[in-house]
């Protein structure tokens, strides 16, 4: 009897060690806990708290109701008044648009009728205080003092889901102001209609940045109205429904049985009917959604998991990875349908189209890691892209609620299409995509014209002449790439010859790319490296001559040439991060931020800029700067960004950097070797295949690499294709604390 038991009692102890052990591995794979929404809604990083899914359609989100450049998202952590919780939001934007269809829980009845001045002026604005505030991933939740509600908010994809919990005895209502606008945009008509006890629908149509944006939507409760108070323009209306610029109501449900009031809603740019069959069927199981929102985070988080015993890192890490998929949205609704910035209704046939496209921004590290942590998504965005094409006839440049803004220089959807085929992502028109390419960069919009005449854009012809004749160079370059692809040998030599055009704009005495005059003979003069116009009157995007003379990402060797060799390359390099910070000008662009010497980390365009001493046979500075960089512009607190977020951008840098790689030339499908932070970064090609980056004694300290391996075979260069990450394996590094110049230099595979 007594070996039975012991018997038993190692069977259980066993299953214990086994639970133990599961339980263990379930709890290392719960990575949300590392995501914090906060990062990023501080200082200028212009990102919001609220809650959505992975490139979901809605992205509920509480509102602080000032129009200023660093509540662009409509939230900044500075703030504790809130004004209500809007379906669309802007991930780390510089213009300010959306927060459309706000909705506010309120315990009292107030008069609708007064059109405020100012947010002190609104009735149903409350304070709340940061310590009864949290978000993680696809949750948010905030107390209102003056109104004592508890807020809660989830989503799914299309269906945003609201949880108001109220005090005992209190009135119980719900205020929706569809003329509220925030920054940019401004209603211009809107309609509110019961429907019955439980639903409202409506429209609102206003005009911004997105000049011409349609929202339809819906919103059911789980309790009926009891009462409502509508208004059209000021001017209270006893109907069910009603039009005008500005409709705001008060509803009032019956306090039965619980203390919370649940509310469901759904949006779409085509319809309300669209909106009600995009709206989620069955109950206000707010927690099931919950749940579900957390699981699919999950699930996009764990493409890349990194293994640190530094927390800090994991949040930094993981945020990043939160951020970088919160854009492009979902557009079309569940029928396929989304309107166009034309009017016309088109339907998605076999993909999802998505907008909010910044693609200035997101060219450069966002999209590259789309195509390693969701593959699946990037043809549908390229679709996204061939479809505004159809109405448009040129490729889109900064698309919002499928509007072109028109913000920002360069044609980079066309490096989006390139990177995306020549890393093996099919499932779009290859050719119609060419077509498309070549069409947009043959016309003569946006000063075209004038670089096709030229060569290059003359600074007396155009505002930002440098910086768009180097951009424009580069979307040649990636023309070219995807012509000799497809053999159209004369397009190849055609835009290959023009990819060349930022060696019109080199003056070899400063050493800085400048403005060069019409007959080419003379540069733009006073000339000062330093000097900052915001978005006129300048050479230069949203920057100096500094910043802006590197992007050369499609000819680093020739560009080097430019400079003389590779020790005067570097020089300048050197330089550019330890010159003083100093920026002139009356007018300096509030974009130049997170600043080391006059590298400027919270614009895009230096971004590239520090993995470009791999090219010029000094790749320890590369992982000097890059592994700089890394400790000095992220943190995690709300001020965690150095600069807007844009749409993934800031956060791609880091989720990509931190791990080694990056993609200095995006559409050449390689990524550049920096110096990795984390013991180990298992990438997840498919599932049962992992591209693992080991650092062994990696440390803050131990930031060179010694010596590398790839799958066990010796690796000594500063790049790794793609398609090596495809195949899986093991990329090993040795770490230490003082640079290896012999590691990387041999220049294999660089040509």
């Amino acid at each position: 009897m007594k070996n039975i038991s012991v018997f038993f009692c190692c069977i259980i102890f066993v299953f214990s060690c086994k639970d133990i052990v599961e339980n263990t591995s379930n709890e290392d794979k719960n990575l949300i806990k590392y995501v914090d929404p906060f990062i990023g809604t501080g200082g200028h990083g212009h990102t919001y708290p609220g809650a959505t899914v992975p490139f979901g359609m809605l992205q509920v989100s509480p509102i602080n109701g000032i129009s200023k450049w660093d509540w662009c998202s409509g939230y900044h952590y500075s703030d504790s008044i809130a004004v209500g919780f809007s379906h669309l939001s802007l991930s780390g934007t510089g213009i300010g648009d959306l927060a459309d269809i706000l909705l506010m829980p309120i315990n009292k009845e107030i008069d609708l009728s007064i059109t405020p001045n100012s947010r002190d002026e609104i009735p149903y604005k409350s304070s709340y205080n940061h310590a009864n505030e949290s978000a993680s991933p696809g949750y948010y939740q905030v107390f209102l003092e003056d109104h004592n509600v508890n807020v809660e908010l989830t989503t799914a994809k299309r269906t945003a889901y609201h949880k108001y919990s109220f005090k005992d005895n209190d009135v119980q209502s719900v205020v929706i102001d569809l003329g509220f606008a925030i920054n940019w945009d401004k209603a211009l008509e809107t309609s509110l209609k019961i429907e019955d006890e439980y639903t409202i629908s409506g429209y609102r149509f206003s005009t911004g940045w997105a000049k011409n944006q349609k929202v339809f939507f819906v919103a059911k409760f789980s309790k009926p109205i009891e009462k409502q108070n509508l208004y059209a323009d000021g001017v209270r209306i006893e109907n069910i429904s009603s039009e005008g610029a500005k409709i705001a109501a008060q509803l009032f449900f019956k306090n039965e049985k619980s203390n919370a009031l649940f509310v469901k809603v759904a949006l779409s740019s085509v319809s309300i009917e669209n909106a009600k069959e995009n709206l989620n069927t069955g109950d206000f199981n707010f927690e099931a959604i919950k749940l579900e929102a957390e699981n699919e985070w999950n699930s996009a988080l764990t493409k890349i998991e990194v293994e640190t015993p530094i927390d800090s890192l994991k949040t930094m890490f993981y945020t990043a990875m939160y951020h970088s998929q919160l854009a492009p949205v979902t557009y079309s609704d569940k029928n396929g349908q989304f309107r166009k910035e034309n009017d016309s209704i088109v339907t998605a046939t076999n993909y999802t189209a998505y907008s909010t496209l910044s693609l200035w921004d997101t060219f450069r590290a966002e999209h590259p890691l789309l195509t390693l942590v969701a593959p699946n998504k990037v043809s549908d965005i390229v679709n996204s892209m061939l479809a505004y094409y159809e109405s448009k006839n040129i490729l889109p440049v900064w698309t919002l609620y499928a509007n072109e803004t028109n913000t920002m220089t360069g044609y980079h959807s066309i490096p989006v299409i390139v990177e995306a085929y020549k890393k093996g992502i099919r499932g779009f028109d290859v050719e119609k995509a060419y077509q498309a390419m070549k069409t947009t960069m043959m016309q003569d919009e946006r000063g075209l014209n004038h670089y096709k005449k030229h060569g290059y854009i003359p600074y007396s012809l155009l505002d930002e002449s440098v910086t768009i004749t180097l951009e424009y160079a580069y979307d040649d370059w990636c023309v070219a790439q995807l012509a000799q692809v497809l053999g159209k040998d004369e397009d190849y030599k055609l835009f290959l010859n023009r990819s060349k055009a930022y060696q019109h704009l080199f003056d070899n005495e400063t050493g800085f790319m400048r403005g060069k005059s019409v007959d080419g003979n003379s540069w733009n003069e006073p000339f000062d490296a330093k000097h900052s116009n915001h978005r006129e009157q300048t050479d230069y995007t949203e920057g100096n001559a500094w910043q802006h003379s590197w992007f050369v990402p499609h000819n680093v060797e020739d560009f080097i040439k430019l400079h003389g060799s590779d020790e005067a390359f570097t020089q300048r390099l050197e330089q550019l991060f330890t010159e003083s910070s100093e920026i002139t000008g009356d007018n300096v662009s509030v974009d130049i931020s997170g600043l080391i010497g006059q590298y400027a980390h919270g614009n895009e365009p230096s971004h590239h800029i520090a993995y470009m001493f791999n090219h010029a046979n000094k790749p320890w500075r590369t992982q000097y700067w890059a592994r700089y960089i890394l400790d000095t512009q992220y943190n995690t607190t709300p001020v965690g960004l150095s600069g807007n977020e844009d749409c993934g951008q800031m956060s791609a840098w880091y989720a990509l950097s931190s791990i080694g790689l990056y993609p200095m030339n995006p559409a050449s499908g390689d990524y550049e070797i920096g110096s990795p932070i984390f013991e180990k970064a298992s990438i997840a090609i498919s599932d049962d295949k992992n591209f693992v980056i080991e650092a062994e004694h990696v440390s803050d300290k131990n930031i060179y690499i010694q010596s590398a391996t790839l799958n066990g075979e010796v690796f000594n260069q500063t790049s790794i294709a793609h398609q090596q990450l495809l195949e899986g394996g093991t990329l090993h590094f040795v770490m230490g604390s003082e640079p290896n110049k012999a590691w990387g230099t041999t220049k294999i595979n660089q040509q």
